[in-house]
């Protein structure tokens, strides 16, 4: 071995042992590996960050983007209600998903699959009260496996086909590789079901959605156009399957009644629903219900309210003192654009023993109160009139620069980690037009993959579909980081010769065992290697290794190439082999060893399963 390869293969240990021990969080460690490299001469002082410069990076920011979008678009919600009869349990809510994504991976990218799902999933576990991270790793274990039933659906498999041209002449076709990867997706994907088991609860990025608190309690009017008109409140539930309840009905009188299930619902009826947010969203836009409380707030916040929230000392009992000096010109409000927010009432806070009409929260303060969510009911009082308590969890409409100040003054805490949409206009069209663009031009690769989500995350940005603050909230940094921190040390790792030197020794530790057991150590091989090198890399260095193998053994070809394709493309033992696997490790708080727990059965399920089939339609002699 060469000073650089016995250099290489301490950085490699040191990053495994680190990554293991997990005490240091995975990006700084990668930082480490990356200057111990090039303090060790491994990695050359020119091409140090040349890694932030690989297009995965921007390709997996851009589609944590574009998931972002699809999530506020409501068409997530839309197919959860159409696919929500077949999740009642635990292992039906992992498999109907993991399913869906293994089906779209075989024909786009994998990890475009795998963006559009993550937003379902999120929604799926927190309707549930269960943690994300049960629900992520399986989607991207899930898209790897659909990936590998098509040529165009992974990488690995293109690569194969380009190293079998180079020696044969001839590539492997669209779907020379569907017979083995349906059989292996068939059978991941049921394992996945109940396999989600071993995987334990994390709080990533994506877990602040998922806050265990009591449904809210909205008030929504029946419009001339709702197809509720003339529907009881029995049929109406039912529609619902259950997930929210009309506890109580206003009608011209202005009194509040309990009705039964067999009142009918007419034009103008005030219906007060309790439901969570997404629920209580989704059921006013199906019935085309107008939320009570959503009109346009006031143009301006009272000067107290933003005086006080920036602790002017000019303040006192809500008049301004003269001043000599030029206060400074806010913006126009009516130019800032409207959010929803949810905070919850904290101790001292002004809100406490009083309602939102006796405050004159639109007159004063600007913003409308669209829900509140306590321990408990407020059946017996209108919203506007229902009395905070310390505790209660409320939504907030109102102008988005004012917002922050606002809750200041009225001494409510944020819950910044959750993104709400009541009275919040969505268009599910233009996302999923923007989507489907981006997967066509990908899928027939008219357009790089990170040049289309990119061009995606951006007009999704101008259209005013996500904003800014939440385009750049939605990146990984940390992920992005570990990624091009590692590239130079992956490309050092193949060009020094290390990754050849590593894949000779497997291959000549098993030569004298019989054909099956080879092409399984084979496939095996890759695998451990992918994680190291990227599974594209993996594909280049042990193609030819494959080839030259089942040469001296008198086997076919095509086999061996088969065993490289799939192995490269089961990646299930660590975060960093493929973009899939790095895009769920933020959102699902994964730490580097958890991809073992449900990866290694899955990869040994992969190799008893996958080598009978690569077999059985591609012999070996």
């Amino acid at each position: 071995m060469s000073r650089d390869q016995i250099f290489t293969l301490i950085i490699l240990g040191f990053l495994v042992v680190l990554f293991l021990w997990d005490r240091l969080r995975y990006d700084v460690v990668a930082l480490l590996a990356l200057l111990g490299a090039v303090a060790l001469g491994v990695v050359p002082a020119d091409k140090t960050f040349n890694g932030f410069a690989n297009p995965v990076l921007p390709l997996i920011g851009a589609a944590l983007i574009v998931s972002v979008a699809i999530g506020q678009s409501g068409a997530v919600e839309v197919l959860l209600r159409r696919l929500g009869p077949t999740m009642r349990t635990g292992n039906s809510q992992v498999g109907v998903l993991v399913g869906c994504v293994a089906l779209l991976s075989a024909f786009v990218k994998n990890v475009g699959a795998l963006a559009i799902f993550v937003s379902a999933a999120i929604q799926v576990a927190r309707r549930n009260k269960r943690s994300p991270s049960e629900f992520l790793m399986p989607l991207a274990f899930a898209s790897l496996l659909g990936g590998s039933m098509t040529l165009i659906g992974t990488s690995p498999n293109l690569l194969a086909s380009a190293v079998r041209r180079e020696l044969t002449g001839q590539p492997f076709q669209m779907f020379d590789f569907t017979p083995i990867g349906a059989g292996l997706a068939i059978v991941g994907v049921l394992f996945l079901s109940v396999g989600w088991r071993l995987l334990p609860q994390r709080r990533g990025a994506a877990s602040g959605m998922n806050f265990t608190i009591e449904d809210y309690t909205g008030e929504l009017r029946v419009t001339a156009k709702s197809p509720f008109v003339g529907r009881t409140v029995g049929d109406v539930e039912k529609l619902n399957g259950g997930a929210l309840g009309i506890v109580g009905l206003i009608r011209a009188d202005g009194r509040r009644q309990i009705p039964t299930r067999r009142w009918k619902l007419y034009e103008d009826d005030v219906l007060i629903v309790e439901a969570d947010p997404q629920t209580l969203d989704q059921f006013a836009r199906d019935g085309n219900l107008e939320l009570v409380g959503s009109e346009e707030p006031p143009k301006q916040a009272s000067e107290k309210v933003l005086a006080v929230a920036a602790r002017d000392p000019q303040v006192h009992d809500g008049k301004r003192k003269p001043s000599a000096e030029p206060q400074p010109e806010r913006p126009p409000p009516d130019e800032r654009p409207l959010s929803t927010i949810e905070a919850v009432i904290a101790p001292g806070s002004d809100l406490i023993g009083r309602s939102a009409a006796s405050l004159h929260l639109r007159e004063r303060y600007g913003v409308n109160v669209l829900a509140i969510g306590r321990r408990g009911t407020l059946r017996r009082t209108r919203l506007r009139n229902a009395r905070f308590k310390l505790g209660d969890t409320i939504v907030l409409q109102g102008h988005t620069g004012q917002l922050p100040d606002i809750l200041t003054a009225l001494g409510c805490l944020p819950l910044a980690e959750r993104t709400l949409n009541l009275g919040r206009k969505r268009r599910i069209i233009v996302p999923l037009a923007i989507l489907a663009v981006t997967v066509i031009v990908t899928g027939f690769e008219w357009v790089p993959a990170q040049i289309a989500f990119v061009g995606a995350a951006l007009a999704l940005v101008l259209l005013g579909l996500v904003t800014l603050k939440e385009a750049y909230s939605a990146a990984e940094w940390p992920i992005l980081v570990l990624i091009g921190a590692l590239i130079p040390i992956g490309e050092a790792v193949q060009q020094n010769g290390t990754a050849k030197l590593i894949a000779t020794a497997l291959a000549t530790h098993v030569a004298h065992l019989p054909d099956f057991a080879i092409l399984a150590a084979l496939m095996a091989a890759t695998m451990l290697v992918t994680p190291i090198l990227h599974h594209a890399a993996a594909v280049l260095v042990m193609g030819p290794i494959a080839a030259s193998l089942a040469q001296q053994i008198g086997c076919k070809i095509d086999p061996f190439l088969m065993a490289v394709a799939f192995g490269a493309g089961s990646d299930f033992l660590s975060p960093i082999g493929h973009q899939s696997n790095t895009l769920v490790m933020g959102l699902g708080g994964y730490r580097f060893g958890d991809y073992w727990k449900l990866g290694l059965p899955l990869s040994v399920m992969v190799v008893a399963l996958g080598v009978p089939l690569i077999m059985l339609f591609w012999p070996l002699h």
